[in-house]
């Protein structure tokens, strides 16, 4: 596919996609820039290769969220009556949480400057959250008159609590990356010209672990959400039993175990005593 709203990039075990419209501050709400988050969303849950994706934004901001001209205007998914507009967005933006939350992938927001209102959910839909010093978060819809209609009102609470979640939607106030650090939105913050380079640093600590392993770690642990204990187990249970036969698996057995054989005689191999219990 030929990217013109966003940049796709895999380099290794680690894919990056940059939305790419500095001059609407990112904007989620044009059609093809949804179609090509779904796109590059697909091709990195089809390439087993891939262990981590990073996702962050071009310029100053990570994303402003909605056109708001394009509101005003009532155009593009704007357009219509109130029938229409529903309609427009559950076959608009809705789209992009539903390929976020497709990935078995960790997902890793890289943000960069202001992910204001459906840019503030889109970083909520990530698996990990690092904030250059620069980022700003704020959950504005109602500042507008609009209500979260991207998933906000279920990605932000699991992020943040349900009630810190009510008092952000309520004041509609804007979150420095400190408070952000603070109330957990984010789970560090960074120098702005360090950025990039420590969201790879993770994703590539990401990707020394098994790709396949991987995702099922990450799918066991959205599935275990609202589950019972022994619903759970359950899962867990048959899970294991296909790690269990995986070569992934023998591989990793055989190096710990060599390690371990070793570790007396090689004074500089460095071997964690509780992987062997």
């Amino acid at each position: 596919m030929t990217w013109k709203e966003i940049v796709f990039e895999k380099k290794g075990a680690v894919a990056t996609l940059t939305l790419n419209r500095p001059d609407v501050r990112n904007a989620l709400t044009d059609e093809r820039m949804i179609r090509e988050i779904e796109e590059a969303c697909r091709e990195v849950q089809n390439d087993e290769s891939v262990c981590a994706l990073i996702l962050t934004g071009a310029g100053s901001a990570f994303s402003a969220g909605g056109n708001v001209k394009d509101m005003k205007d009532r155009k593009g998914m704007f357009a219509g009556g109130a029938d229409r507009v529903r309609e427009n967005y559950r076959n608009g933006i809705q789209r992009i949480p539903r390929a976020v939350t497709a990935l078995d992938v960790p997902t890793i927001a890289a943000v960069n400057g202001p992910a204001i209102g459906a840019g503030c959910d889109l970083a909520c839909m990530c698996d990990l959250r690092i904030a250059g010093e620069r980022a700003r978060f704020g959950e504005t819809f109602a500042a507008v008159g609009l209500i979260p209609g991207d998933g906000g009102a279920y990605f932000l609470p699991r992020v943040v609590g349900f009630s810190r979640a009510l008092e952000l939607a309520f004041t509609c106030r804007i979150l420095d990356a400190r408070e952000a650090l603070e109330i957990g939105l984010v789970g560090e913050v960074v120098p702005q010209e360090t950025l990039m380079d420590r969201c790879l640093e993770q994703a590539a600590l990401i990707a020394r672990q098994p790709a396949r392993t991987l995702r099922m770690a990450k799918r066991l642990f959205y599935m275990a959400q609202g589950k019972t204990l022994e619903e759970t187990l359950e899962m867990s249970a048959s899970m294991q039993g296909l790690c269990h036969h995986m070569p992934e698996h023998d591989r990793a057995l055989e190096v710990l175990l060599s390690r371990k054989k070793y570790q007396g005689r090689m004074p500089g191999l460095r071997c964690h005593k509780d992987l062997f219990t």
